[in-house]
């Protein structure tokens, strides 16, 4: 599994935003300025969390995002799931495809379904305030 930009972008900016959440909402070129990356990418990632309820956004005097609930509600898996569509390791895994045609004689099944697992267990395990509360915070993502 590969974590793409779009990915870990959106984790740094949850993190962000979960570090800053009792300043309010929170402008996009603040956001922009403290991760080290373009408004107008980010526009693209806040656009998505914002249509599925993650943050809240607001134009104009006094706007800006902010998390639409507590940032402990919120786990890693849930985001990269939402930026990445599948965290499977094997395409064969994924949802949608229907399974793969060969899952019934297939020697490796097994591991890559446990490895499937296993890794859903540990980012669903985290949550965005627990990143905030690291040393690094989102500086590390």
């Amino acid at each position: 599994m590969l974590v793409s930009t779009k990915g870990r972008y959106a984790l740094r900016v949850m993190v962000d935003l979960a570090e800053h959440q009792a300043d309010g909402r929170i402008p996009l070129k603040e956001i922009a300025a403290r991760q080290g990356v373009s408004e107008k990418y980010l526009e693209n990632i806040l656009s998505v969390l914002v249509r599925n309820d993650m943050l809240s956004g607001m134009r104009g005097k006094g706007g800006g995002y902010r998390l639409t609930r507590p940032a402990e509600t919120y786990s890693v898996g849930d985001i990269l799931r939402l930026t990445e569509g599948s965290l499977a390791p094997v395409s064969c895994l994924e949802g949608g495809k229907g399974g793969c045609e060969r899952a019934a004689e297939c020697t490796t099944i097994g591991m890559w379904q446990s490895l499937d697992k296993m890794i859903g267990e540990y980012v669903d395990g985290i949550s965005i305030a627990d990143l905030a509360k690291s040393p690094h915070g989102a500086a590390c993502l």
